[in-house]
């Protein structure tokens, strides 16, 4: 969970986007692929991808484990968007956060 160096290029609405995309995740990280301006900036883009990955783990996740354990780990689910909440309040300061796993993941499909 090592957040790297600040980014000089991001503007106070890239960093607002990518905070919402870790926050509301998957829904903003699916409108900001729809929005032409957004989905090419380079800080935004580099967030985006790694919170649309999460948030359909998480979803994935949750659909799968809660009705198996009747809801009792349905908990992992909440743990993980404080989590989330974390690496948007990262997002904000200017940092590029890394996401053990999926930001190596992203990364090498080229989506980051």
């Amino acid at each position: 969970m090592s957040q790297a160096p600040m980014s000089a290029d991001a503007t106070s609405d890239d960093k607002l986007w990518a905070l919402l995309a870790y926050i509301i995740t998957p829904l903003v990280p699916i409108i900001i692929l729809l929005m032409e301006d957004k989905k090419n900036r380079p800080f935004i883009r580099a967030h985006n991808a790694q919170a649309l990955v999460l948030g359909i783990i998480i979803v994935i996740l949750g659909a799968v484990i809660g009705p198996f354990t009747l809801g009792i780990l349905s908990c992992v689910g909440v743990l993980l968007w404080f989590v989330c909440i974390y690496w948007g309040i990262q997002a904000y300061n200017g940092k590029y956060v890394e996401v053990p796993v999926i930001t190596n993941w992203v990364k090498n499909q080229g989506w980051a």
